[in-house]
Order: structure tokens, then sequence, then C-alpha cells
């Protein structure tokens, strides 16, 4: 049903669909093979990592999509700016500054104090201020660890070795920091705890002292319920280190940290030796609030946003080069970087967010999830391209998904997790891309309306089992049933059901045919469709003839009953070829089944139908035949046929009263051809059309040039015969009325005559067409009259001047008493009608005495003249008006 809000190419693409759906082409097992396939592929690439960098560069995109959550209310970022440099003229600063910036903030009770810059070398003046100032416990300092020991930057050595963190920024292989490590290890197997996650336990240890104050003022039942809940799960003021020794899992208070792999979410060859996490940022450009170094020296600051914070000081100068790619750098055009000690914010952040249960982790999917995840999309694709044709709709419906793949996966990282998306889009557009190939090449060999295979596929295959019968034959181990056979089929008058139905009801009948069909095969039997209304079968391992003419038999039985198409019953029947092939025969497939077509046409051009088993002989025929109508093209191009003209007699005066026009063929190696030999070819191909135009506008020029040289009164006429083809034209009595009018003839003095066949095939509209020929003033003539279907009923209808008496009648006329009855029955039934009568054949004056006898008017044969070229035409004609009498032609 379709909608008025659909578009044409919508409906196109549902239809299309509709018939592939019907196929069961290309089908869900090829589309499951091929899911599967891709998805292997994928997978394989995916683990090779080839995939990485595109699977980064989206998930940087998804981020940048999540909503910004602002500042963190408690971290307080001191930044080194620029202008903080530029004051001093000296970087690194001077003890003296950190140390003054130092004493400052622990003015306002800061519950931890990050020192984001290396320190490692002493800067004067000012280090036994620094030093004083690092020595208090919630001071914790950074150091480098390098991948050796020669790379590593130490912490300032008044730092303790517990208040010292390693720098845990990770940079991916596109340069973009995505990762943090928590835990690491030397070559001598030392742990490290990085710098975000000292400051944030140390948070966590300061928060928890006026619990745990509380908690000893409670009763003792209370104090010990709460020691066992602290037993069973890691305490976020216990050291981190002696968490991790215990387990491989780390858990800070409400959060256990899931331990990223190497092939995390979209990562696959990442090294991800240590504890690392992924980086969840707060924000895309200021994770906290952020003060100068030069407000805090200076105490321009509230100390509100100092007490019980964590802050860290770290340097945002662009000239100090601490500036990291993150997922929001690649924005537009722009190349933006965000300063260490913010990265470091939004670590910190991230991890006291996950220990107080506010903000989950990341989490991924197990490598056999989503290979799950992978497989799912690729199917998605080879059913998109199975269900839809069009591929407009195919396109729309592939980006749909795609567009709906990417949400799914942007909500899911919402909710914080990392699923795929370059291998499953991949995978849908691969496997829909396969789908559509497999079509195409399944198309190529096979018929999209049927579904059954086409005539290339069909020569393929029985060239493959002919070789394999020769092969066989050859070694002498041919089995007793190897015989093969090949029949061609061809359905009965399928163009009429196509002309009169319409071309949908057409493809109904032949899908319904071919069902019908398949129900008297074998299952190793093919049955392909080679042609509009042709099918073609491969009968394999037969023992002789009669197993492949039952089978054929049996289709023509299962084609008797009427197929109802709309409701109608539809009657069709088969004509059947049949070909053998014989071991000793070196067949080529497409030998055996022109073989079998010349059987085919044998049988329908034969009048006992059904089928026909091929014979030697036929294709020398076959070959004759199209050889003929090679031959019949090119002699109406070179003008090889010429008229010849037999007098038609007064028998009462017998005197010529007209010529009957018979076309003759020159043919340039076989010489004069009669019309017996190429006529029915010539309507069969068509050709006749052509020819009898050519006869017309000869014959009527031939009558123009005899009535001048001899004029009489009636004047002088020609009969021209109209074939059946030429009949069928709605355009005759045009192309008639301007060869009149060229010639310059009156209608009357030309007669044309059709057979009682052609005149019956459709009396209604022969009755028209005569109607509007007469009103030519044309004569018409049945021919052969008595020979044809019996037009009795119909003949006072017809608007026709002269029967012609056929000449099988005539000739016996002698012999049998009936045959005279026959002509006498014909004459007076002409007679009755208002019409004249010609008798054909005329042979013997015996049969002139008893035409005369019977009032017969006019006679035609060789008693008169044989059918002569115009020049002894006009030889005859000139004799009968010789100035000095009348030549009667009696002999």
């Amino acid at each position: 049903m379709s909608h008025w809000w659909q578009p044409r190419w919508w409906q196109q693409a549902n239809q299309a669909s509709a018939r592939a759906r019907s196929q069961f082409v290309p089908g869900l097992p090829t589309i499951a093979i091929a899911s599967l396939l891709v998805t292997g592929g994928l997978w394989g690439i995916k683990q090779l990592g080839w995939l990485q960098s595109l699977e980064l560069v989206t998930f940087d995109q998804m981020i940048r999509l999540q909503p910004d959550r602002g500042v963190d209310p408690r971290l307080l970022i001191v930044a080194i700016t620029e202008a903080d440099i530029s004051n001093r003229r000296k970087w690194p600063l001077p003890d003296q500054v950190i140390a003054q910036a130092l004493a400052n903030l622990q003015q306002h009770q800061p519950s931890t104090i990050g020192l984001d810059i290396f320190r490692d070398i002493s800067t004067a003046p000012g280090q036994q201020a620094l030093a004083k100032q690092l020595q208090q416990s919630n001071v914790f300092a950074i150091t480098y660890l390098g991948n050796n020991k020669s790379e590593r930057v130490s912490a300032p050595p008044q730092v303790p070795e517990e208040r010292i963190g390693f720098n845990d920024l990770l940079t991916d292989p596109d340069g973009v920091v995505r990762r943090s490590l928590m835990f690491a290890a030397d070559d001598n197997e030392a742990a490290f705890t990085s710098f975000s996650l000292q400051l944030a336990v140390d948070y966590l240890k300061r928060s928890c002292a006026p619990a745990q104050t509380a908690t000893s003022q409670s009763s003792q039942n209370s104090q010990n319920s709460q020691q066992q809940s602290v037993a069973s799960a890691p305490s976020p003021c216990s050291n981190p280190l002696e968490q991790l020794t215990k387990t491989e899992e780390y858990q800070l208070g409400k959060a256990i940290f899931p331990k990223l792999q190497a092939d995390s979410g979209g990562y696959q060859t990442i090294d991800a030796r240590g504890y690392q996490f992924l980086l969840r940022y707060r924000s895309a450009s200021q994770p906290a609030r952020q003060v100068t170094l030069q407000q805090v020296l200076q105490q321009q600051l509230d100390p509100s946003w100092v007490k019980n914070k964590i802050v860290l000081i770290g340097t945002t100068a662009n000239s100090v080069k601490d500036l990291i790619y993150t997922p929001y750098s690649k924005v537009a055009s722009e190349q933006r970087q965000m300063p260490g000690v913010m990265v470091h914010a939004q670590a910190v952040s991230q991890i006291l967010d996950a220990a107080n249960g506010d903000r989950s982790l990341f989490w991924f999917w197990p490598q056999w999830g989503e290979a799950l995840w992978i497989w799912g999309w690729a199917l998605t694709g080879g059913l998109l391209a199975w269900r839809l044709r069009h591929p407009l709709a195919l396109g729309l419906a592939s980006a749909i998904a795609i567009g709906s793949g990417f949400g799914v996966c942007c909500f899911i990282v919402a909710q914080v997790g990392w699923v795929p998306f370059v291998p499953p889009a991949l995978a849908l557009v691969m496997t829909g891309g396969a789908i559509v190939t497999y079509r195409a090449l399944y198309a190529s060999r096979h018929d999209t309306l049927t579904g059954l295979p086409n005539r290339t596929l069909f020569l393929k295959q029985l060239q493959r089992d002919l070789q394999r019968s020769q092969a066989n034959s050859e070694l002498g181990s041919t089995p007793a049933e190897a015989c093969l056979a090949v029949l061609f089929l061809d359905l009965d008058r399928f163009k009429v059901v196509n002309d009169t139905m319409g071309h949908q009801m057409g493809d109904r009948l032949l899908v319904n045919a071919t069902q019908r069909v398949r129900t008297c095969l074998r299952s190793h039997d093919l049955l392909a469709r080679v042609g509009g209304d042709e099918f073609a079968i491969l009968l394999r391992s037969l023992r002789d003839v009669h197993e492949a003419t039952a089978i054929a038999e049996q289709i023509q039985q299962v084609m008797i009953p009427p197929f109802r198409l709309n409701g109608q019953p539809v009657f069709t029947s088969v004509s059947i070829g049949i070909a053998l092939s014989e071991a000793e025969y070196n067949y080529q497939s497409e030998d055996l089944l022109r073989d079998a077509h010349t059987a085919l046409y044998r049988a329908k051009t034969s009048d006992k139908g059904g089928y026909e088993v091929f014979a030697s002989g036929m294709h020398l025929q076959v070959v004759q035949r199209f050889q003929l109508e090679a031959d019949l093209r090119r002699g109406l191009e070179r003008q090889e046929f010429q008229l010849h003209y037999q007098p038609i007699v007064s028998l009462a005066t017998g005197r010529i009263v007209g010529f009957e026009a018979l076309v003759r063929w020159r043919h340039p190696q076989e010489g004069l051809v009669f019309p017996a030999a190429f006529i029915p070819v010539a309507e069969e191909t068509g050709l006749i059309v052509a020819l009898g135009q050519w006869i017309l506008q000869e014959a009527c020029q031939q009558l123009r040039h005899w009535q001048d040289q001899f004029p009489s009164d009636p004047p002088l006429m020609i009969s021209i015969n109209l074939s059946g083809c030429q009949f069928a034209q709605p355009d005759l009595a045009a192309r008639i009325e301007k060869i009149l009018h060229t010639n310059g003839l009156d209608g009357h003095s030309v007669k044309l005559e059709i057979t009682e066949t052609v005149a019956m095939k459709d009396v209604e509209s022969t009755i028209g067409l005569l109607l509007q020929l007469r009103s030519l003033n044309l004569r018409l003539s049945i021919d052969d009259f008595g020979t044809g279907y019996s037009s009795l009923s119909y003949l006072h209808r017809f608007p026709v001047d002269t029967l012609k008496v056929d000449r099988s009648f005539v000739s016996r006329m002698s012999d049998t008493s009936e045959d005279a009855t026959i002509v006498q029955t014909i004459t007076m039934l002409g007679h009755t009608l208002g019409m004249d009568v010609i008798a054909e054949g005329v042979e013997t004056a015996a049969q002139r005495t008893k035409l005369q006898a019977l009032n017969c008017e006019y006679g035609q044969g060789y008693l008169f003249s044989k059918p002569l070229d115009p020049e002894g035409a006009t030889a005859l004609l000139a004799a009968q008006f010789q100035p000095w009498g009348t030549r009667y032609l009696t002999n």
C-alpha cells in the first residue's frame, strides 16, 4: 500500500526489496557469512592497531560534545603567568618567591598544597625559607620518573618520600593526553604513587579526621561496627601503596579504579604498564578557580577560596612550554593546549568524584562484548543492503544507522563508558558493500524476476558437466546413468498475455510457470531462464531419451490447469525442444543449447506441437532458413525481386480482363525462386511488409502503363495479394491511397486479395478495414475460398466483390462429383451475394467448359497462360488488341 507522503523513489525501493525478499537472494545465510567475515577481518585489523588513530579522533569528538561541568569548588589553581615571570625577569623563580607564596597560602588553612613545578635545583635567594615551607605536612611535590634514571627529575630534598608524586600524565601516539598513571615501578620494582593520587588521598585523609573524632565519641557498639566496615573495604585514609600491594584492584572510597588495558575501549596497542585510568575531563578550559601568583603574593584573594581546598601551584605561561594537547585541542582550525597544572587538576577532581561516589570512572566492554558489538553492526549493514535496493534509500538508511551508532556511543560516553565506534561503522559499510557486490554478481548470473540462473550461468554449468562426462568417457568409467539432456522451453501465447493484461501480469505468469516446472524436476536438475519467456533445463544422470521425454510430458501436463491472474483464468501451454549429449562427441555447451532450441523451433512450427527431440537434419534446416533470411534482407536492399503477371480471362469472351501480380526472386546464386520458398520466411520475420509495399507500388505502376498503352472499357485491372502482416498494418489504407494517387489510378482498377484465413482472424477488425479500403473505390476479393475457416455466416457482412475458387477444387472437378458440387456451390453463393467468381488453376478445356456451364465469370490458369514477366504480358496484351481483330485465348 503506497502513501501520499512517500516519495516515488522510496516506493520503488520497497517494491524492489519485496522482489528481493521473495527470491530469498542473497538471503540471511549469505548475510550471516558476510558479516562474520567482515567482523573477523576488522577484528584482526583492530588488534594490529590500524584503527586506533581513527578511534581516538572519534573519542575526542564525543568528549567535546559532553556538557562542561564548570569549576570544582574543592580545588584552587595558583597560576604562574607570563606576567609573573616577566615581573621577576627570571625562570625558574627564586626560592624566596615560592616560599612566600606557600606561606601566604598556609595562613588560610588549605587542606593540601601541590607544587606542580620541578624544583630539583635551588634558586637563590630563599633556600632556607623554601625548605621550611616544603616540610609542612600538607605540601606535596612532583617528580619526573622518565624512561630511565638518567632522565629522572628529582623532587626537592626537603620533601619526604611519602609526599612526592610522579608526573602522571601519559601521552598517546597522537600526542594527546587521555590517560593518567596512578602507580608505577622502576627497574628495581620500587613502587611510586602519582602526583594527582597523592593530592586526592591526602585531601580525603584530612576530610576523614573530623569523622574519626566523631566516631571516637560514639558508643562502643557503634565503634565496633565501623571497624568491621573499614576492615571490609579499604579506607581512603589508608596508604595507596599498601592497598595496591594487597590486591591488583585499587579501591579508593566508594570507587574501584579499573586498570586500563592495552586494548580497553578504542585503544589497541598502548603501553599499559603500571596502573592507569582514563581521564574524564571536567572542563574544556578551566576545571578549578584560578588566581595568579601575584595575587597570592599580595594576598589579594578570598580566604574561603583556600580554606580546606586543594591548591595546585603551576605555570600557565606559554614561554615555559608546559602545555599539553587534550581532546579539546583540535577544535576547528584552533590548536588549543592546556597547561599541565590544569590537567592535573582535572585528574584530581576525577579521583575525588569517584572516591565520593559522585561520578563514575570509565568502564569498558570485554573483548568478546566488543566483538559482538561489531558483528551486530555488520549484520545491520547486511540487512539494510538486502532490504533496500534503491541506492538513495540504502545510502540514506546507512547514514542514519551510522549517525544513530555515533549517538549511542556519545550516550555511552556520557554514562562514562567507551565503546568503539569506528570498527562497527566500518563493519556496517563493508558488509553492506559486500552484500551489494554479491547481489550485483548474483544478478549478473541470475534472472532478477524468477531468481533462476540466467543463460550465462546455465552455459557455464552445462560446460562443466559436459567436460566431466567427456573425461569419464575417455577414462572408460562412464556410469550407466551418465547421459545429459537439455530441454528448451517456450511459453505459448505469452505475448498475448503481455499485450492484453500488461507486463506485470506477464511477470506473474512467468513466476507461477517457473514454480510449476520446478515440481517436475529432480533435485540435481538445473532450471534457468534464458530469454523473455524461454527456459532451459539441464537434466543429469539420464539412462536414455525416454526419461527426458517423460519429464517433458510431465511439464506439459502441469501447464494444463489455468493460471489465476487477478482472479482471471489464463490458459497457456509450453513447447519443448530436447537435445541429448552423446559421449563420443565433443560437445560445447552452446552447441547443445542451440540444438535444443532448434528442436523447439520444430516443435512450435509443427502441427502436433508439444515437444521434439533434436535430429541431425534439423540443424541443417535451421541454418538454411537463417541463410535464406539473410539473403532475403539483402535481396530487398539490392532490388532482386520482380513481378510476373498471370492473366485473368473472361470465360464467356476469352478476353484478358486483368492480371494477378505474382512476385519472383532473382537470386544471384539460386536463380529464379518462387514464392512458396521465401514468402513464409518473409512473413515470420516481418520482411513481408516492405516486400508487400514494393509489390503494390510496382504492380500499380505497371497497370498505369498498360492502361495508357491498351485503353479499354472497362479498363484493365490488377489483382494484388495482401499478407496477414500487411493486413494488420493500421495505416494500410493511407499507404494504398498514396500509391493510387502517385500513379493516377482509379481504385476500381485495383483488386486486393486476402485469404479466408486472414479474414477470419478478427472478423470485426476485418470488416472495419475492408470498409476503409472500399471507401477508396478498391475492389476486394477472398482468395482460396473454401480452404480456410468456415466463414459462411460472416461472408454476407464482408464488402467483397469477388470469390476465388481454390485450384484444389478446380483441378479435381473432372475426377469427383464432390469437388464439382463444391465449385457449383461456391459459384452460386457468390452470385447470390452479388459477387463475381474467379476459378484458379484452370488447365484443361474440359474444366473451362464445366466452369462456363456453372456460369463462373472468370478463369485463371495454365490453359490461358503461365505467369509472365512484364515484357511477355505486354506482348500478350498487344496480340489481343491487334487493330484487325481480337485474338481470343483458347489454348
